[in-house]
């Protein structure tokens, strides 16, 4: 009969207490279990103490073949009672595959814009060091004046 130490749940709604619990592999996560090991409680602060383990039942429990799951292995970690080894999964901190397409997009768009700048830019540069052209309107108000002095002859 294969055995885990798990947590049964407890608690009324949206105040969760836990039992650390051996049962067999098959029974319900709140049904029938052999002994009950300890609590936790997550309701209390950090800083508390949230987990209570009877650690010579625990001991006994893991030297007669019984195998604790992720969450109950961690609290024995922090008892000192069994190692947990470290785990590693560099991907799973990176962006879902959607948002990975947006950032790209973003991205592109960032540097189409900066390019278009850059265009303008070059653009004003070359108009200002263009050399400027002889002012048409300066001739203009002599050829007025011309045509007035003709007129007034």
């Amino acid at each position: 009969m294969p055995l885990k130490i798990r947590l049964a749940r407890a608690g009324s709604k949206k105040r969760p207490y836990y039992h650390v619990v051996v049962a067999d592999v098959r029974s319900p996560r709140d049904g029938r279990f052999i002994e009950q090991l300890g609590s936790w409680n997550p309701m209390l602060p950090k800083d508390a103490e949230r987990v209570t383990l009877n650690q010579e039942r625990v001991k006994h429990w893991l030297d007669n073949g019984a195998q604790p799951t992720d969450r109950v292995l961690r609290f024995l970690d922090q008892a000192g009672l069994a190692t947990r080894p470290a785990r590693s999964n560099p991907n799973k901190a990176e962006p879902g595959k959607k948002a990975q397409e947006r950032l790209a997009a973003a991205k592109q768009a960032e540097e189409e814009a900066a390019a278009r700048k850059a265009e303008e830019e070059a653009a004003a540069k070359e108009a200002a060091e263009a050399p400027a052209e002889e002012a048409p309107a300066a001739e203009a108000p002599a050829e007025e004046a011309a045509t007035e002095e003709a007129k007034a002859e």
